[in-house]
C-alpha cells in the first residue's frame, strides 16, 4: 500500500505491512537493499502505479527479495543483523496514515452477484421478472466515478439528486434534496496492472492471472 508517517516526516510512499510494522520501500531502495531488484526505481514513486505497470515476473522479483530480507532463514540478513537499518526500514504500523494505492483514472463496476441483481431487479421489475435471461450469459459492467474512489475513513456526504415530492402526485414537483434511500455493498475491487495492451486489443481470459495485481474490499455507496 501507500503510507505516511508524520513523526519520522515521510512523505506518501509505498511500504509493506510486516507484523506490527511497514517497511518503507523507498528507504529500502535509498539503503540500497534492492538494487539487485531490476524496477527497484519505481519504488521512488509516491504511488504503485509504476510498479503495478511492470510484467508480473518484476511482481514475483520483489516479493522474492522481500521474503529473503524478512524471514527468519532469508539469504540476506542485512535487516536482521543491523538494529540502525531495521530504524530506518521500519515504521510502527499503528503510526501511519494509509493513501489511495494508486493513482485511479478509470475504473469499471461489474454487476456480477446474482443475489444482488435480483434484489435490484425486484424494485425496478418486480419479483417476477427481477433477473433478466441475458444477465446469466452477458458480463455486465459499466464505468463509475474515479474521483470518487476514496481511502478507507474518509467522510462520504450523501449524494443529492432530484427527488418527486409526493410519489402519488407527480403534478406536485420535485425538489434537489439529499437522497432518501441508500444502498450499501460490501465488494471485492482488483487492481489491473502489467504493460499496457493496445487500444482495440483486448486481454484474454487466460491472462488474469498475469494482470490482476491485488485485491481490496470496498464500500460501494448507490443513492436510489
Amino acid at each position: 500500500g501507500v503510507f505516511s508517517h508524520t513523526l519520522s516526516g515521510r512523505s506518501p510512499r509505498v511500504g509493506v505491512a510486516i507484523g506490527e510494522s511497514v517497511l518503507d520501500m523507498q528507504a529500502l531502495l535509498a539503503e540500497g537493499l534492492i538494487d539487485h531488484c531490476a524496477c527497484a526505481a519505481v519504488f521512488a514513486e509516491a504511488t504503485l502505479n509504476a510498479f503495478m505497470a511492470q510484467p508480473r515476473a518484476q511482481w514475483l522479483a520483489v516479493r522474492a527479495a522481500l521474503t529473503q530480507l524478512l524471514a527468519r532463514d532469508g539469504a540476506d540478513p542485512a535487516l536482521r543483523e543491523s538494529a540502525e537499518l531495521r530504524r530506518r526500514c521500519l515504521v510502527p504500523r499503528a503510526e501511519v496514515a494509509m493513501h489511495l494505492p494508486a493513482a485511479i483514472g478509470d475504473y469499471t463496476d461489474f454487476y456480477s452477484s446474482r443475489e444482488h441483481a435480483t434484489n435490484v431487479g425486484v424494485m425496478f421489475r418486480g419479483k417476477d421478472n427481477a433477473l433478466q435471461p441475458n444477465w446469466l450469459h452477458l458480463p455486465v459492467g459499466y464505468h463509475g466515478r474515479a474521483s470518487s474512489v476514496v481511502v478507507s475513513g474518509t467522510p462520504v456526504v450523501r449524494p443529492k439528486g432530484q427527488l418527486q415530492l409526493d410519489k402519488a402526485d407527480a403534478s406536485k414537483g420535485t425538489e434537489h434534496a439529499p437522497c432518501r434511500l441508500l444502498d450499501f455493498e460490501l465488494e471485492m475491487g482488483f487492481f489491473v496492472g502489467g504493460p499496457a495492451n493496445r487500444l482495440g486489443a483486448p486481454l484474454e481470459m487466460h491472462e488474469a492471472e498475469d494482470r490482476i495485481f491485488g485485491f481490496v474490499l470496498c464500500n460501494d455507496w448507490s443513492a436510489r
